[in-house]
């Protein structure tokens, strides 16, 4: 199972370093890495996604607090949140199938922020499933590129789950 790991460290140069290098020793893969200033002054919020089971996850949580400059670690993996991810994507596009291709991006609210002769670049916003299904539509044109900034997540302060909303929604 996949984890969302949100841990606020102090702002100082090697914090990223020791808490790579601290998963690294430990055989353990990390899948998605965001890190930037958080609320405070001084503080960085690093959001990771890690594949393992609760066992691991609760070990190298604790891991982590053994970490100078790790302030909190939390597991919200369960937790409501509001869950977002940037992607630049760029497609092959010939004057045939352009229209095609900015049609299905409306679709995804992608803008398109560069055009070339043979191809367009492509803005995505939005949760990890909306860019997993914006790429399995447009793969029929041929991708050229992909970057992708990692998943950024806050909790709820509504406490409303979304997804869960999302299952009871498909059910009715």
């Amino acid at each position: 199972m996949k984890h969302t790991l949100s841990v606020l460290v102090e702002d100082e140069a090697g914090v990223l370093s020791r808490i790579s290098g601290l998963f690294a020793r430990r055989g353990f893969n990390i899948e998605s890495l965001a890190v930037g200033p958080a609320e405070q002054s001084g503080v960085s919020r690093i959001t990771m996604v890690v594949p393992g089971d609760d066992r691991i996850i609760e070990q190298l949580t604790k891991q982590l607090y053994k970490l100078i400059n790790v302030l909190k670690v939390q597991d919200i993996t369960e937790t409501p949140c509001v869950e977002r991810e940037l992607m630049l994507l760029k497609v092959n596009a010939t004057s045939s199938n352009r229209s095609e291709i900015v049609e299905l991006s409306q679709i995804f609210r992608a803008r398109v922020v560069d055009v070339a002769e043979d191809s367009l670049t492509l803005e995505v916003v939005g949760d990890p499933g909306k860019m997993v299904a914006i790429v399995q539509v447009l793969q029929k044109f041929g991708l050229r590129e992909i970057a992708r900034t990692g998943k950024i997540v806050l909790t709820r302060e509504s406490g409303v789950n979304t997804e869960l909303l999302k299952s009871l929604e498909a059910k009715v």
